[in-house]
Order: C-alpha cells, then sequence, then structure tokens
C-alpha cells in the first residue's frame, strides 16, 4: 500500500509541478487578449499616474508633471477614451492622439 501511495504522491505532484510551469504561458497569452482590448489614451492621466510618455524630459510610467497632461497616456478599455473626461482636451474628453492642452 505504501508503494501505490508513493506513486499516487508522486503523479499528484509532478501534476502540481505541471500546472505551475504552465502559468506564466497562461498568463501571457491572456496579457496579449488584455493588450487587444485597450487603446492608449492621451489627456486623461492624473500628475504622476500616466502608464507611459509624458514628453521632453521624462522618462516613462508615472512621470507627468500635471493632470490630464496632452501628451502623456494611460490605457483605457477600448473604446472609452473619448468618452473619459479631460479637462485640458480642445474637445473636453481624451483623445487617441497627443494634444496641445487648453488652459483648464
Amino acid at each position: 500500500m505504501n508503494k501505490t501511495l508513493s506513486a499516487a504522491s508522486l503523479a499528484l505532484a509532478f501534476g502540481a509541478a505541471m500546472g505551475i510551469a504552465a502559468a506564466p504561458a497562461i498568463a501571457a497569452s491572456h496579457g496579449g487578449a488584455m493588450k487587444a482590448e485597450t487603446e492608449k489614451c492621451y489627456g486623461v492621466a492624473l500628475k504622476g499616474k500616466n502608464d507611459c510618455k509624458a514628453g521632453a524630459g521624462t522618462t516613462c510610467a508615472g512621470t507627468s508633471k500635471t493632470d490630464y497632461q496632452g501628451n502623456a497616456w494611460s490605457m483605457v478599455p477600448k473604446g472609452t477614451c473619448e468618452k473619459t473626461m479631460s479637462k485640458t482636451s480642445p474637445t473636453g474628453n481624451g483623445q487617441l492622439a497627443e494634444f496641445k492642452e487648453k488652459k483648464a
């Protein structure tokens, strides 16, 4: 009975190890799907909360200098950018491309 128990334990351990090994591949495949369902939205990030690009003299994420900066973007669900409020956008909503801010 110990041999059967040992074989079952080994099979269970092997199955768990395979599941853990596959987790990064599963996460990567879901990450790719998430990218397809989001879009860059300029002018909606608050100061220091942008996902990337915040103009000259900045590095990347978290470097926007002002709220609703026209050249700083955040990832938003696809189709919602131009419906999201932006106090500095010419239209009053987020934009799919950089823009020159109007006075808030």
